[in-house]
């Protein structure tokens, strides 16, 4: 009897001892890894939530670009950091799902090395052109297309990135015949855009929503399957072609073994930021949609959904992986 008693003391003392531990963090600093460089469109959305939550926490919340590889650097840096609770990764669609379509070998396993965090954003691409050209509407630049032929060339990130996925599938199912020209990011691309280099470019809307709104750019469509808030003027490709529903979106992973009460900790606190109208309204101008509402469960759920789209959308343009 006494030997139990010793043992349920023990159990009661370590139930009392653990969330109290963990009801100090953060006690440190907090690192959110990113795939993208400092002024990108990711790298934008991950600062303005990164300085909200930095105030709710009371801590400093720091971003570490890790650019490259097409988003392998950061990924691995991310899921080799220890799974302490303060380390995280601010992902995108290319890391998680399209990457693993694209290369037989990765440094890194999405599934097995990273658990869902919180959902944050949808990130519409844009199909643009600059603003002196003659092409006006999505009608427009397909007739043009499919005239020029080979000639007429649209810019993107390369044909195993996401806007060169995007752009391969919009030739397949429009019936364009442009020719597909690669840049290294899409700051280079868009100055080749301006510069008259090509006719039109495939781009994330957070990357190139400014140089939009200045009068540099103009925007013909958005690949998300209905018109996004702020561009509602704008249509979707879905409008023409049904389910042309290709966008990228940001979901914050933690590594694996990552302390669950740490997870729901930073579940909770960044749906609370996300709620806030002042934080959605400053992500939504630069063209990402706000989705802070969905559960873990769901999360996970949605990752699974968009693994089976976008692995249907690479055998529809056969693009297979080396």
């Amino acid at each position: 009897m006494q030997r139990r008693q010793l043992i349920q003391s023990a159990v009661s003392l370590a139930c009392a001892v653990l969330p109290s531990a963990w009801a100090a963090w953060p006690d440190k600093p907090i690192k959110w890894w990113l795939s993208q460089a400092p002024g990108s469109g990711p790298d934008h959305v991950a600062r303005i939530l990164a300085e909200a939550l930095a105030k709710l926490w009371g801590t400093s919340v720091v971003i570490d670009n890790r650019p490259g590889g097409q988003n392998t650097v950061g990924a691995v840096a991310a899921a080799r950091a220890t799974p302490d609770g303060n380390h995280f990764y601010f992902a995108t669609t290319a890391a998680l799902i399209t990457n693993p379509l694209l290369f037989k070998q990765l440094p890194y396993d999405p599934v097995r090395d990273f658990v869902p965090v919180s959902f944050i954003a949808r990130s519409p691409f844009a199909l643009l052109v600059d603003a002196q050209s003659p092409i006006k509407t999505l009608d427009e630049l397909i007739v043009r297309s499919k005239a020029a032929g080979g000639s007429f060339t649209v810019g993107n990130e390369g044909p195993r990135t996401f806007s060169g996925m995007i752009a391969r599938l919009f030739n397949v199912r429009s019936g364009a015949r442009a020719n597909l020209v690669p840049y290294a990011n899409v700051g280079v691309g868009t100055q080749n855009l301006m510069g008259g280099h090509v006719d039109a470019m495939f781009a994330d809307l957070a990357s190139t929503a400014a140089l939009a709104r200045q009068g540099k750019l103009r925007v013909l469509a958005t690949t998300s399957g209905q018109r996004v808030i702020g561009w509602e003027q704008v249509p979707s490709l879905s409008e023409k072609w049904p389910n042309f529903d290709m966008v990228g979106w940001f979901t914050l992973m933690a590594p694996t073994g990552t302390p669950p009460d740490v997870i729901q900790r930073v579940h909770k606190d960044l749906q609370g930021v996300l709620s806030s109208p002042e934080i959605a309204q400053r992500i939504q101008s630069m063209g990402p949609l706000v989705d802070g509402t969905m559960s873990l469960e769901q999360v996970k759920q949605f990752l699974q959904a968009e693994a089976k789209r976008w692995s249907d959308a690479t055998q529809e343009i056969g693009l297979l992986p080396e």
